[in-house]
C-alpha cells in the first residue's frame, strides 16, 4: 500500500491531505469504482464538484471503501447559479444530499464569474456555513488576487484554500505569492498539465525522471510539493493511482525545482477566470 499523504493545517483549523484524488471527468460509475480503490490504497482526500456530475458516485465510492468518515477529506464546489448568501447554503445541502454525507470538509466557489457579479455574496454564504459547522473549511477555486481581495475586504474572512490551474507550464507565481502572504493554501488542479501529457513528455521532465528513477508524473507532483502546494490529481489507472501517491519518499534538488519552474509559459497559458466560468 502506498503511504497516506501528510496533511497541512488550514486557516480555520482543518487538516487537509497535501495530495488527493481529483475526479473530473469521471461519471458516477467510474467514480464509485475508482474512489473505493483509491481510498483502499491510501488516498484520503477526494475532490469533486457540482459541475462534474459525479457526486453520487463519489459518495458511493467513499461508502464502499469502508474507511471511517472522519478519516476522509471530501471537497466539492458549486456553480454560479448558487452565488448568493442563502443560495450558497442550498448549494451545500444539494452537495451533501448527493454525496450522502452529513458535512463537507471543504466547499469551494468553483469560479468567480465576475460578469455575474455575485461571488462576494456567495462567499458571505460560505462564511455562514463555516460558522454553522456544515462545512469544516471554505475556499475558492480559480480566484485571482483581485477576486480574493474583494471577498476578504467584504467579510474579513480569508479562504482556507484557493484551488487553481497550476503546473510547470502554468506556475501562477503571482497567485502563489498572494495566497502564501494571506495564509491561504494553494491547491493545484491539472497539476501534470492535463490529459494530453505534454508536461510529462517535456525533455526537462523526462531527464529528471531518469535522474531520480521515478516516473515523469512523480517528478511533476514532487515539484508541487517542493513549492509548498497541495495537489488534486486525477487518474483511474490502478498503477498510476499508486505512483501518484508515492511521492513523499524523495526530494528534488533546488536546481531541479528551478528548472521545472522555468518551463512556465505565462499566465496566458491558464484558463482566464475573468472570462471563463460556470
Amino acid at each position: 500500500m502506498a503511504p497516506t499523504a501528510p496533511t497541512v493545517r488550514l486557516a480555520h483549523g482543518a487538516d487537509m491531505p497535501r495530495l488527493g484524488l481529483g475526479t473530473w471527468p469521471m461519471d458516477d460509475a467510474e467514480a464509485e469504482r475508482v474512489i473505493a480503490e483509491a481510498v483502499g490504497i491510501g488516498y484520503r482526500l477526494v475532490d469533486t464538484a457540482e459541475n462534474y456530475r459525479n457526486e453520487r458516485g463519489v459518495g458511493l465510492g467513499l461508502k464502499a471503501s469502508g474507511v471511517a468518515r472522519e478519516e476522509l477529506f471530501v471537497t466539492s464546489k458549486f456553480n454560479r447559479e448558487w452565488h448568493g448568501v442563502d443560495l450558497a447554503a442550498e448549494a451545500a445541502e444539494r452537495r451533501l444530499d448527493l454525496l450522502g454525507l452529513d458535512y463537507l470538509d471543504l466547499l469551494l466557489i468553483h469560479w468567480p464569474n465576475p460578469q455575474h457579479g455575485k461571488y462576494t455574496e456567495a462567499w458571505q454564504g460560505l462564511v455562514r456555513l463555516l460558522e454553522s459547522g456544515r462545512v469544516k473549511a471554505i475556499g475558492t477555486s480559480n480566484f485571482k488576487p483581485a477576486h480574493l481581495d474583494r471577498v476578504i475586504d467584504a467579510t474579513g474572512v480569508v479562504p482556507d484554500v484557493n484551488q487553481i490551474q497550476l503546473s510547470p507550464y502554468t506556475t501562477r507565481a503571482e497567485s502563489r505569492a498572494y495566497d502564501a502572504a494571506k495564509g491561504i493554501v494553494t491547491q493545484s488542479w491539472s497539476p501534470i498539465g492535463g490529459a494530453g501529457g505534454e508536461v510529462r513528455k517535456d525533455p526537462v521532465v523526462t531527464a529528471l525522471a531518469e535522474k531520480y528513477g521515478r516516473t515523469p508524473g512523480q517528478i511533476v507532483l514532487r515539484w508541487h510539493l517542493e513549492l509548498g502546494l497541495a495537489v488534486a490529481v486525477k487518474s483511474s489507472d490502478p498503477a498510476r493511482l499508486e505512483q501518484n501517491l508515492d511521492v513523499f519518499g524523495f526530494e528534488l534538488e533546488p536546481a531541479d525545482v528551478a528548472a521545472l519552474t522555468a518551463l512556465d509559459r505565462g499566465e496566458g497559458a491558464a484558463a482566464d477566470s475573468d472570462e471563463f466560468g460556470h
